[in-house]
Parts: C-alpha cells; sequence; structure tokens
C-alpha cells in the first residue's frame, strides 16, 4: 500500500481500502502464533504539503495464554494515525529528548510512501502484553505441569524460605 504525495496533493483526500497480507512480516514466535489478514480503513488528506493518515486497522490473532499458554483468539482494532512530511529531519539537538511525542511527523524522502512497515509497527504495538485466556486463568501447576483450569493437581506447593523456617515454629505454642 502506497501514498504518493503528489496526488494527494493534487486530490486532497484519498481513501485507502482493503486487506494486506502481513506473512512474513510479522514475526510468528513468542506469545504470537498465528494471525489473518490486515484489513486497512485509512483515509490520507493533505495539510500543507504533509500527508495526515488516519483510520482504523482491524486484524484477528492467535495468542498464547500466559498462564495456562493455551491459545486465545482475539480480534484487535487498532485506531491509526501518522502524518509523513518530505524532507529532512531537523537535527536532534534542536529538541529536547523528553519532548517527544505521539504526533510527531515522520520525515520521508521520496513521493511515494510504503505505508505497510508502518501498518506492521502499529499492530505490533497493540498486540497484548499479557495475553489471558479469562481472568480467573489459575495457569499451570509449578511443581507437575498441569493446567489447574482443567483439574486440581493437589501438589504441596506450601515452600518456606530457609532463611525465615526458623519463624515457622514462633507461633506453633500459640
Amino acid at each position: 500500500m502506497f501514498i504518493h504525495l503528489k496526488d494527494l496533493a493534487a486530490k486532497g483526500t484519498v481513501r485507502i481500502h482493503g486487506t494486506l497480507d502481513l506473512h512474513g512480516a510479522l514475526p510468528v514466535s513468542g506469545s504470537l502464533q498465528d494471525f489473518g489478514p490486515l484489513k486497512v480503513e485509512l483515509e490520507a488528506h493533505d495539510v500543507s504539503g504533509a500527508a495526515d493518515v488516519s483510520g482504523e486497522l482491524s486484524i484477528e490473532v492467535e495468542q498464547s495464554c500466559s498462564r495456562c499458554l493455551n491459545p486465545v483468539h482475539q480480534s484487535l482494532t487498532i485506531p491509526y494515525h501518522e502524518t509523513f512530511v518530505k524532507g529532512e529531519e531537523p537535527d536532534e539537538e534542536a529538541f529536547e529528548e523528553d519532548e517527544e511525542s505521539e504526533n510527531d511527523p515522520v520525515y520521508v524522502q521520496d513521493d511515494r510512501i510504503e505505508l505497510k512497515p508502518y501498518l506492521v509497527e502499529s499492530v505490533m504495538l497493540h498486540l497484548p502484553f499479557v495475553p489471558l485466556c479469562s481472568e480467573a486463568c489459575q495457569g499451570l501447576c509449578p511443581v507437575c505441569g498441569g493446567n489447574r483450569n482443567e483439574q486440581a493437581c493437589g501438589c504441596k506447593q506450601d515452600k518456606v524460605d530457609p532463611r525465615l523456617a526458623g519463624l515457622a515454629d514462633f507461633f506453633k505454642d500459640k
């Protein structure tokens, strides 16, 4: 998916609709197991020579639950907004480091902007960091490895820190 800055300046507004296959662009590792095509609904506006692109992205993803490792299917709807400006990026010395904001423009060299890397970045940033199959997920037993959501394993999990073992007998008499 591309945006041509000259065409955008002539038309004023360009709508970008379609699907994008992200296989090969998104890593299938870690908790991300599988994903579907990315549905793109964007609108680009010419704002004083800059391309202001906003809209919505949606994708179906399958991740591993961070507690029990079962697959979790989710439908993500991601808001998207980016501003592209043709030209050189200003010197870093001109700006203080802590003044970075989400609205900083992306500086590009060509009239033709490839959107795919920016869309992939947005999807990666919006993936759930700790996916859960449910809030009540009990996870895996640290002793036997059984899924506690399916059955109670009955493993003894009372581990006492050896440095505090002497305190365990302190309250037995009372």
